[in-house]
């Protein structure tokens, strides 16, 4: 961030006691900490907890998790049932919390949860291009490699491994 958003002039790097080097408007006399977005993922789960869906989106042939960002004034557990209904028609029954992690190339703070739905009985929208229902197993050998969605996948695999969800 170079400028300030309030007042437009461009920020000097100060610091705050206890937090560091923190952008600073001069002109507002107010430190201004970074902005980013923030999104939910879900590993969407069917009731009896043997099958995961799985989505291809945007023209790229790799499978994902169903995903999308936050409103404003929306919190993460409302945004992750919208886009469960919005892009594949599904109601979550169960939605549980799994990890935070930043994703640089999008500079987005992705909150993931496990979220089970009522059916499989998918109704995709026009964001999606194709979505599969694996096993668990199979998705983890379906799952984009080396994504942030397959780091979310392997935990959610040792939760369930565990019997934590």
């Amino acid at each position: 961030m170079k400028y300030c958003m309030e007042c437009g002039s461009p920020l000097v790097q100060k610091e705050l006691k206890h937090e560091g080097i923190i952008p600073y408007c001069p002109t507002c006399m107010q430190y201004r900490f970074e902005i980013f977005n923030t999104a939910v993922s879900m590993i969407v789960w069917n009731k009896e907890k043997n099958q995961v869906l799985l989505i291809e989106q945007y023209g790229k042939k790799r499978y994902i998790l169903v995903a999308g960002y936050i409103n404003k004034t929306e919190n993460a557990e409302a945004a992750a049932q919208r886009e469960i209904v919005e892009e594949v028609g599904l109601h979550t029954v169960e939605l549980h919390f799994q990890k935070t992690e930043y994703y640089a190339p999008s500079n987005t703070l992705m909150i993931n949860f496990v979220a089970i739905v009522d059916s499989m009985d998918v109704k995709p929208n026009y964001e999606i291009d194709d979505y599969a229902w694996f096993s668990i197993e199979e998705g983890l050998e379906k799952i984009a490699k080396g994504s942030l969605a397959e780091r979310f996948y392997r935990m959610f695999m040792e939760k369930v491994k565990h019997h934590e969800i």
